[in-house]
């Protein structure tokens, strides 16, 4: 294994430290290590530069997510539904992140779930110390259909890649992809609002 995938990995492991919510029956929910999106772009930033994250939602209800990576010279997708389509962001990108070699062998623990405050990870411990797997040789798996967008919406995600091309193009992507970390916006408004954020960036 070369220094440079060494270092990527420990982005990727050091990334992974949060939970999300798979699914919930009655008070219990099923959850699995996920990013911090919190710290996502500390850690990658710190193996490349460069690295980029896009977001596509397949379907709202129930939520289905894809997550397309950029980090290291590669770009590896990941898919993935969740309880909220919060979750499902967060267990796609974990998905991408387990084609470059990294996840947890863990089973997923039921954990007790309040629908105000979430699940009760408490007892779980710290994900500091997840084993890696092996990268995935296998094809990718094909996507299910895509459920049709909003046609305002998908113009106004559009216009946001759009936007996105130029301005890594004139090297800022970086900080462009911060500002979407939290993806294309649920609505017309919350997309024409992201836009306006990029656009500013971009006349800096």
């Amino acid at each position: 294994m070369s220094d440079a995938t060494d270092v990527v990995r420990e982005a990727l492991r050091a990334a992974l430290s949060a939970w999300a919510v798979a699914e919930v029956r009655g008070d219990q929910a099923r959850v699995l290590p996920v990013p911090d999106l919190d710290t996502l772009a500390e850690h990658l930033s710190a193996a490349d530069a460069a690295w980029g994250l896009t977001w596509a939602c397949d379907a709202a209800a129930p939520p289905l997510v894809r997550a397309r990576l950029s980090l290291g010279g590669a770009v590896r997708e990941g898919l993935s539904g969740g309880h909220s389509l919060e979750d499902a962001k967060k267990l796609a990108l974990a998905d991408a992140f387990r084609y470059f070699g990294v996840s947890s062998t863990l089973e997923a623990p039921w954990v007790e779930y309040d629908p105000d405050d979430g699940p009760n990870v408490s007892e779980l411990g710290g994900l500091n110390e997840l084993p890696t797997s092996q990268p995935r040789r296998d094809s990718p798996r094909p996507l299910p259909p895509q459920v049709p967008l909003d046609p305002q919406l998908s113009r106004a995600r559009a216009h946001i890649d759009t936007l996105m091309e130029q301005l890594r193009e004139a090297g800022k992507g970086g900080e462009a992809t911060r500002l979407l970390l939290r993806g294309y916006g649920e609505t017309v408004d919350e997309s024409r609002a992201i836009y306006k954020e990029l656009q500013a960036l971009q006349r800096r």
